[in-house]
């Protein structure tokens, strides 16, 4: 390794320089506050901590929210409507909140809009997927099998997954409140 090629090793993390990062973080990402202490600890695992007492990370995430900087139940009600827009069901919806660090509270709107829109999210995912009404030709049991796990994979319930399947090119089932 010559000298060009290696580089200057970074000075470890202080209160200020967390902060910091914190900012820098939130001012560029949509995050929760379960991403952000998750960044947090690992820039601390990387860099190290020269601070006299223990990062206050919980700390500085919650100051974050306070200030508005992160607002875990619009991160909530984005991720449901853009992944429900691809054509994901309720369930791989509930999935990504819960990575995502969104508890309960924070997330009870988004969770009901996915209920909500469950139908149209698989219209989407079969449209996308040529499932069903979008299909050229009727598919084989094989194909029906496969097609019926991956919207199920995709979060939709069996009931709307089952109606979709069994329909025929060209003819969208009716939808059932």
């Amino acid at each position: 390794m010559n000298e060009r090629t290696r580089k200057k090793p970074r000075p470890p993390l202080d209160a200020a320089s967390l902060e910091e990062l914190a900012l820098f973080y939130v001012g560029r990402y949509a995050t929760t506050r379960a991403k952000l202490r998750s960044y947090l600890g690992r820039k601390i695992r990387e860099r190290g901590w020269q601070g006299e007492r223990e990062p206050e990370i919980g700390a500085l995430a919650e100051k974050c929210a306070e200030l508005g900087y992160i607002d875990d139940a619009a991160f909530a009600s984005a991720r449901a409507v853009s992944l429900g827009r691809r054509g994901y069901g309720a369930r791989r919806i509930d999935q990504a909140l819960f990575a995502a660090g969104i508890d309960e509270a924070d997330g009870a709107e988004a969770r009901a809009l996915a209920e909500d829109n469950g139908w149209d999210a698989a219209l989407a995912f079969a449209r996308k997927r040529r499932i069903g009404p979008f299909a050229a030709e009727p598919p084989d049991p094989d194909r029906k099998r496969k097609v019926m796990a991956a919207m199920l994979r995709a979060g939709h319930s069996y009931e709307i997954a089952r109606k979709f399947i069994d329909s025929e090119p060209g003819n969208v089932p009716e939808r059932e409140d």
